[in-house]
């Protein structure tokens, strides 16, 4: 028997329906600008490719990635649609990422200069994004090296070497004021290319945060990361439903244990609980090994037996132990960590409060040994009604 048939006591469904209908709200919302989605980190952890599929077909634009590895890798399984890709090693293979048509972030001097060697060593110009950093202070070309940079781009580009495809950056989020300041300095690099002779396709600033509720930074395009996955990208206490999202990732296992205790016994590492009262106890094969936040002890709770309970004492590698009372629950029983709060389980923003962190963190963070298991209930574009089956993430 392989470790493919071996039947797993934990796994994260991922509903690609939801993806296409996070994407296709957004794409609404923000029209004419296009929408970019990004599938770095293998998509937040919900899977590169299947969730790039989705993503098109719900009529996203492009697909924003991290590095080349993640980019060729859409390319090696069949992803045609335009990537881009913004962090670069100093020796990433710019000539691969020309040769297979991916487009370049350059946030440097540097780069500018290695993609437009790849450009005129190939068959056609490098397809270039130039980044400013508007305020970041991350990546991105320094607004004092900006004009410089945009005339060596004009050169290059007037040579048949590059194509400035676009010009981005990245806000902050930190409040309206920042986010007007780092728009105004957006505006004078704009300018500034403009005067270089650039005229790009693309000009991109907003990633979800501010594509949902400012306008004015949509420009020609957006990068929606979080909100194709149906996790909030807000702090404030508005919550995915309230955006009109669906989680795609549901994080499930099996319960393997259960055993009645006396009151005062200790659960776990340390001790840190122990049962006030004669209760039953629930063991949940997921632990920090998979992605299970260890600062959410004690305060993390699942979906078990038709209510939401609370993990007990720490979570460990592999396990975490909830309280069930007096209720009645049995090994195999269903137990949902996180996913759509519409069917009374916890959401991944539950999590990220219990473990002082952001949504974001807690989908990303699901480890390789929970397989993946992909539905959709709606027509693909290939005429399948129904696509599932634990996948590799």
């Amino acid at each position: 028997m392989s470790a493919a048939q071996i039947d797993p006591v934990r796994e994260a469904r991922i509903d690609l329906d939801a993806v296409r209908r996070n994407v296709a709200a957004i794409a609404e919302r923000v029209r004419p600008a296009r929408v970019m989605v990004v599938v770095k980190a293998d998509a937040y952890g919900h899977g590169a490719v299947p969730v790039a599929e989705a993503a098109l077909e719900a009529g996203a634009a492009g697909l924003g990635v991290a590095d080349l590895v993640e980019a060729v890798a859409l390319r090696d399984a069949g992803v045609a649609a335009p990537v881009l890709a913004w962090l670069h090693a100093p020796d990433a293979p710019f000539a691969e990422a020309v040769a297979r048509d991916v487009d370049l972030g350059i946030s440097s001097g540097e780069q500018l200069e290695r993609a437009a060697r790849a450009g005129g060593e190939g068959s056609a110009p490098a397809n270039v994004h130039l980044k400013i950093d508007t305020g970041l202070s991350r990546n991105g070309v320094a607004p004092e090296q900006w004009a410089s940079l945009v005339a060596a781009a004009g050169a290059h580009e007037r040579a048949g070497r590059i194509r400035v495809r676009g010009v981005f950056s990245h806000l902050a989020n930190t409040d309206a004021e920042a986010d007007a300041a780092q728009a105004a300095a957006f505006e004078r690099a704009l300018a500034e290319a403009s005067a270089a002779g650039l005229d790009p396709e693309l000009r991109h600033l907003a990633s979800t945060a501010a594509a949902l509720e400012s306008p004015g930074s949509r420009y020609d395009l957006v990068r929606i990361g979080i909100g194709a996955y149906g996790v909030t990208p807000y702090g404030d206490g508005r919550t995915a439903a309230d955006l009109g999202l669906a989680p795609a990732m549901t994080l499930r296992a099996r319960v393997v244990a259960v055993r009645r205790v006396a009151a005062g016994t200790g659960v776990s590492y340390d001790h840190t609980w122990r049962a006030e009262r004669a209760t039953t106890l629930a063991l949940v094969p997921l632990g920090y090994a998979d992605g299970v936040p260890r600062q959410a002890s004690g305060r993390g709770e699942v979906l078990l037996a038709g209510r939401r309970r609370r993990v007990v004492g720490r979570i460990a590698m592999d396990q975490f132990v909830v309280e069930v009372g007096d209720d009645e629950v049995t090994v195999g029983d269903p137990v949902v960590l996180f996913g759509d709060p519409a069917e009374g389980a916890p959401t991944a923003d539950d999590w990220a409060a219990a473990a002082d962190t952001i949504g974001y963190e807690i989908v990303t963070r699901i480890g390789p040994r929970v397989p993946r298991t992909y539905t959709r209930s709606t027509a693909s574009a290939s005429g399948d009604a129904a696509r599932t089956g634990s996948e590799p993430a």
